[in-house]
């Protein structure tokens, strides 16, 4: 018998919860910046906050004492979402690296409209018109954003670490609504602290072998002063705080 889908919060406890995460996972970002500018390699700072959130998870965890059994099925997916979230980590921190944190937040940030299009692709409902007009001002926002009219009509041409950053931002945004599809619609009946445990274990373990096998160059640099180290704690405690509360709660937000 397949457990009954999990109870939605209330439109204005919705909000609020997603505007207090945003919140979190920005200021993680500026964190991670600051880390950068000191020195810290994009991989360290991804085994660090996954390290941490994975820790917290693994008590909660054992101290309700959940079963780790996944229903049938599910397992596939789990693996998938957790390689997902992993090489959304690994885009945006790299993204940050290069361009400006409110530039690559802003590209990242069009995933809402990218989960819609593909819940809808999918088999879902249509966006409605109101939903839609709000996704076209997104767009022209982040038009002029990246100041596409002017960066066009300049003779300068645009600089690659320009380019990469955005592409990866953007391609952060796309696997992030991918994951988010996969929690919502296979992996729902799975308990929220159980799913992000399995979740942040597979992100921790492939960053562990991405360092391992030397993947990208200088990934694991260690901040220069103990301004890089205090960033990295901040990011870890915002990172791990945000993750937790939005995988939980990505079910009951509609």
């Amino acid at each position: 018998m397949t457990p009954p889908a999990p109870t939605q919060f209330p439109r204005h406890i919705a909000v609020l919860i997603l505007l207090c995460m945003g919140c979190a996972f920005a200021g993680n970002h500026i964190a991670a910046r600051v880390a950068f500018d000191d020195g810290a390699g994009v991989l360290l700072a991804i085994l660090m906050r996954s390290g941490g959130t994975l820790l917290v998870l693994a008590i909660l965890v054992l101290y309700q004492r959940q079963n780790l059994r996944l229903p049938p099925g599910a397992s596939r997916w789990q693996v998938l979402l957790g390689l997902l979230i992993a090489t959304q980590s690994l885009c945006l921190y790299s993204a940050v690296a290069r361009v400006p944190v409110a530039l690559a937040l802003l590209v990242a940030n069009v995933f809402p409209i990218l989960l819609a299009l593909l819940t809808w692709a999918l088999g879902g409902p249509r966006p409605t018109a109101r939903t839609a007009l709000l996704m076209g001002l997104i767009l022209v926002g982040l038009v002029f954003v990246l100041d596409v009219p002017g960066r066009l009509s300049a003779n300068t041409t645009l600089g690659p670490e320009w380019l990469l950053g955005v592409s990866l931002a953007f391609c952060a945004a796309f696997v992030f609504a991918c994951a988010l599809w996969i929690t919502d619609h296979k992996l729902s009946q799975v308990r929220g602290s159980v799913r992000s445990l399995l979740t942040i274990f597979i992100v921790f373990s492939s960053v562990n072998l991405a360092g391992l096998s030397g993947a990208l160059v200088d990934g694991l640099n260690l901040p220069a002063t103990s301004t890089g180290w205090l960033a990295l704690a901040t990011l870890v405690v915002l990172y791990g705080t945000g993750f937790i509360v939005l995988f939980i709660s990505v079910p009951r937000l509609d």
